[in-house]
């Protein structure tokens, strides 16, 4: 494995795997948007592929700390990212 030698594994991020919130979207751009204004705000998020079994919507979901839920809400307020829903939803 050439690349990964060159490159470097990337290490699994360990505070990922306790973000309990998923925000979905109707569309990858708004998750794409959203995604970098959270991280502008020092937000801890992720983006992964939408769970079905919540929205058949977009393709994209964010995962982030459900304790944050108030702060997202009014940051996507004050800069107008339009989502479909914010969901608690842990890692199983």
């Amino acid at each position: 494995m050439v690349l990964g030698k060159l490159f470097g594994k990337r290490k699994k991020d360990k505070n990922i795997e306790s973000l309990d919130g998923i925000i979905t979207f109707f569309a990858s751009h708004h998750a794409l948007r959203a995604a970098n204004l959270l991280k502008r705000y020092k937000k801890i998020v992720a983006l992964i592929p939408g769970p079905r079994e919540i929205s058949p919507n977009c393709g994209v979901a964010l995962r982030f700390y459900y304790v944050d839920k108030d702060d997202v809400i009014s940051l996507f307020n004050e800069y107008s990212v339009q989502i479909e829903d914010i969901h608690y939803y842990p890692v199983k």
